[in-house]
């Protein structure tokens, strides 16, 4: 396996990003970190663990779908995609990377394609770095996903997997865009001991199992008991402190509702997408009504899909990452580990 060691990672930075855009986590002024756009003395960060994950440069919080130019009677349409360059973007959790796997099974694998999301998978190479230090609020690993990226069942490793073991990054591609990557990089890279990132996975998928939420009880989250779970009284309980301000879905990996908005440019409209949370007292809203008119069947909402109704259709696959971002995130403490609680103690299910 190829290796670069740690003091010389800006040099591959350098090389990398002088070719195409590379982004990676940089410590920001609050002292978490956020992804940014490599330049010279920008410096990775020690916490993977970004306010918000990855999802952003596949499916980015508002864009340009299409644009209608009047000129007298005639209309003219304008289409904004433009052909996107490609890029890397490094220190990718094996969380997230699952989170990619959730929102391709909807707008990739799904008819009709979303061809705005597809340009941009088609052209981002995505380096995936395990967690040395896992979060107290992280709980993948009940979701079997492996942050010592181990195993790819669940389409954690990305283009390429990373390790940092003894003091050196270790490299592995996995696909066609990871083999260029590293074709790219090996000019700085050398043979490593491979013996080295074994034993960082085991200590890492032992740190791992060890966080507070590892074994979250999952078990009546298998669709035999959906109406059950949907008619309980416990939503009630999480309903009840519930601001619906929709922090818990713009920090989430996996959310992909949007909107669609038209804007008045002076001469035509511009049609923009842009993220929406179905905590929202509008979302779907429709001229007759809206179909969720309480907070507690939006709340039921947002938690059904992620632990019942998504996986039920994607074969098992939950729509929650256990990345822990809700946990911290919450300005009322409710979250997706609560609710999971609450379901297992409650005496109607």
């Amino acid at each position: 396996m190829l290796s670069i060691s740690k003091d010389k990672i800006d040099s591959l930075f350098e090389l990398i990003g002088s070719k195409q855009p590379l982004y990676l986590p940089v410590d920001n002024s609050t002292g978490k970190a956020d992804f940014q756009k490599w330049e010279k003395g920008v410096k990775l960060s020690e916490n993977l663990k970004t306010v918000r994950s990855a999802k952003d440069f596949f499916f980015p919080k508002a864009e340009n779908l299409v644009s209608y130019k009047r000129d007298g009677k005639s209309v003219t349409v304008i289409d904004p995609r433009k052909e996107i360059e490609d890029f890397v973007v490094f220190g990718v959790r094996a969380c997230d990377a699952v989170g990619f796997t959730v929102i391709d099974n909807v707008y990739l694998h799904m008819d009709p394609v979303d061809s705005y999301y597809k340009n941009r998978r088609e052209h981002g190479t995505v380096i995936t770095l395990a967690c040395n230090e896992p979060a107290k609020t992280c709980f993948c690993s009940a979701y079997g996903i492996d942050s010592s990226l181990s195993e790819d069942k669940n389409g954690s490793a990305g283009d390429v997997s990373c390790w940092l073991a003894d003091g050196s990054y270790f490299f592995k591609a996995n696909t066609e865009k990871g083999k260029t990557f590293i074709e790219n990089a090996k000019s700085l890279l050398s043979e490593g001991d491979d013996k080295k990132v074994e034993a960082a996975k085991k200590e890492i998928s032992e740190k791992s199992k060890a966080t507070p939420f590892a074994k979250l009880d999952l078990s009546k989250f298998q669709g035999k008991d959906m109406l059950k779970i949907f008619n309980s009284k416990i939503w009630e309980k999480v309903q009840e402190p519930c601001v619906g301000c929709g922090t818990c879905t713009y920090v989430c990996p996996t959310c992909m509702c949007f909107d669609v908005r038209d804007f008045d440019t002076g001469n035509g409209i511009k049609q923009v997408r842009c993220w929406d949370s179905c905590m929202y007292s509008d979302f779907t809203q429709m001229a007759a009504a809206n179909p969720r008119l309480s907070q507690k069947e939006r709340s039921r909402q947002r938690f059904m899909h992620k632990l019942m109704y998504y996986p039920m259709a994607h074969e098992g696959l939950f729509q929650c990452v256990g990345c822990g971002r809700c946990l911290e995130s919450c300005p009322v403490h409710m979250n997706v580990v609560k609710v999971v609680n609450f379901v297992n103690e409650s005496d109607d299910i």
